[in-house]
């Protein structure tokens, strides 16, 4: 596994929480997914088994809500909010990205940009 790999993995939970904090309106998994690419300029590229499973662990733990939209027997897509609890737990794991990146710069010897 890479680098690239590592860090995408062990980041899933902020960069999603960050996503839904910035767009401010609802999204649903595959837009998720899109806009992560995006965002990236396709450095990382965002699998469904990546994301999907990490959008379902973080509704159960209170981070997210969600609503279906869509017609019965038509395209429905399930609809993802951050919630108080997960803006939260936001600003939480920012914190601890800035204290994690300082150290580890500072291990490394690299000025970290201001």
């Amino acid at each position: 596994m890479t680098i690239q790999q590592q860090m995408r993995k062990g980041t899933t939970t902020v960069i999603i929480l960050k996503l839904l904090a910035d767009a401010d309106r609802p999204m649903y998994g595959y837009e998720i997914i899109q806009e992560l690419e995006a965002r990236s300029g396709g450095a990382f590229d965002f699998k469904e088994g990546l994301i999907y499973p990490r959008l379902h662990e973080l509704e159960r733990q209170g981070l997210l809500s969600s609503h279906w939209q869509g017609d019965e027997g038509g395209r429905r897509r399930k609809f993802y909010t951050i919630t108080d609890m997960g803006r939260r737990r936001l600003e939480w794991e920012l914190q601890s990205w800035r204290t994690l990146t300082e150290q580890v710069n500072r291990l490394l010897g690299v000025e970290a940009n201001p």
